[in-house]
């Protein structure tokens, strides 16, 4: 019997009553899938900015470092908002992402049938399924590029700078050619390469990459058009790789094509194995505490970690499909419908454990 040891960044607002749900299905999956789990909690966020003074403590990152993988629930709200940048709960997401090494961002954009109705897109335009994975770099680019303020002729200025390195965008890049391996063999590099110098290095380095995998199909579009793609004809895309920025914007517009932000999971992998798991959804605090918020992106990012962090790709399905039959009949309010039965944050999970 396999031991693993998973650290819950419960976070804050509605952060720990979605981890504690996700972690219902975790031992549940473990025990039918004949596994054992070991947990600890460590702070992150608002919370370790309220016992720290500050949104990363040093033992919060020894503690990730030594895990099998890590499980996030949200961070931060409006009680931190007068934090300096460089201490607001945000920060100790980034923080944890740099220390850990999590360069790979992947996103999926799924409909579960049930949902469809949901997406605010034409079911003839998202046709029989929508089924994309983004690949967003997480380490580099204009989040962690060098910033400042300076003044320009007598006037206040600011400034973010967007670099990658060739490596960075080599390492990237075959995660994404990987993953478009194990799908339908087809990627879309998204760019601003016609502007930047930057998306130029980009462009060069991935075409230069996707010599070693002749069998995949690579497309560019530059990110106004890809944003623009989503939305009129989404079914074209398999797997996206692109930077930081461009990422982070096209991943939540996907997000919302498929009919939730509360349904959309997430991982962050590093060179290794070892990765950070967590909704794409924020902390929520205006319901937090009312048992009325939906954990399923949570329990779906337990799915993403037994098959991408832990090779359990059957514990992996079998969450999937729960969530899936779940669905058919049950709702939390964010996503109810007439027709099926409104259930609260802890019912959604002793259902899903109950589907298992």
């Amino acid at each position: 019997m396999t031991d693993y040891k998973i650290v819950l960044l419960k976070g804050d607002g509605i952060g720990p009553e979605i981890v504690n749900q996700a972690v219902k299905v975790l031992d549940k999956t473990a025990e039918k899938f004949d596994f054992t789990v070991e947990y600890d909690e460590a702070l992150l966020g608002g919370c370790a900015i309220d016992a720290t003074g500050v949104p990363l403590p040093d033992e919060t990152v020894e503690k990730c470092k030594k895990a099998d993988s890590v499980l996030l629930g949200a961070v931060g709200g409006p009680k931190w908002d007068n934090q300096p940048g460089n201490n607001r709960p945000e920060a100790g997401l980034l923080g944890i992402r740099g220390a850990l090494g999590l360069f790979a961002n992947l996103r999926p954009a799924v409909i579960f049938e049930p949902l469809k109705g949901a997406s605010p897109i034409k079911d003839e335009i998202i046709g029989g399924t929508l089924d994309i994975m983004i690949v967003r770099e997480l380490t580099g680019g204009i989040y962690f590029g060098e910033k400042g303020r300076k003044e320009v002729n007598g006037n206040p200025a600011a400034y973010d700078t967007e670099m990658y390195t060739v490596p960075e965008i080599e390492r990237i890049a075959r995660v994404a050619f990987d993953l478009a391996m194990k799908r339908n063999k087809k990627l879309t590099s998204v760019d601003k390469a016609n502007v930047l110098e930057s998306s130029r290095l980009w462009r060069e380095t991935v075409i230069r990459i996707s010599k070693e995998y002749p069998e995949v199909e690579l497309n560019h579009l530059y990110v106004d058009n890809c944003a623009m793609q989503l939305v009129i004809n989404p079914s074209q895309f398999d797997v996206i790789v692109t930077s930081n920025i461009f990422g982070d914007i096209l991943s939540d517009e996907a997000s919302m094509i498929s009919g939730s932000i509360g349904m959309l999971a997430s991982a962050s992998l590093s060179e290794g194995k070892s990765g950070l798991y967590e909704p794409i959804h924020g902390s929520a605090p205006d319901i937090a505490g009312l048992g009325i918020a939906n954990p399923l992106a949570t329990i779906l990012s337990v799915a993403m970690m037994l098959r991408y962090s832990l090779d359990r790709p059957k514990a992996a399905d079998a969450i999937e499909n729960a969530v899936s039959t779940v669905l058919k009949d049950y709702r939390t309010p964010d996503i109810y419908a007439e027709g099926t039965t409104k259930v609260s944050t802890d019912e959604m999970g002793d259902l899903i454990c109950n589907a298992l």
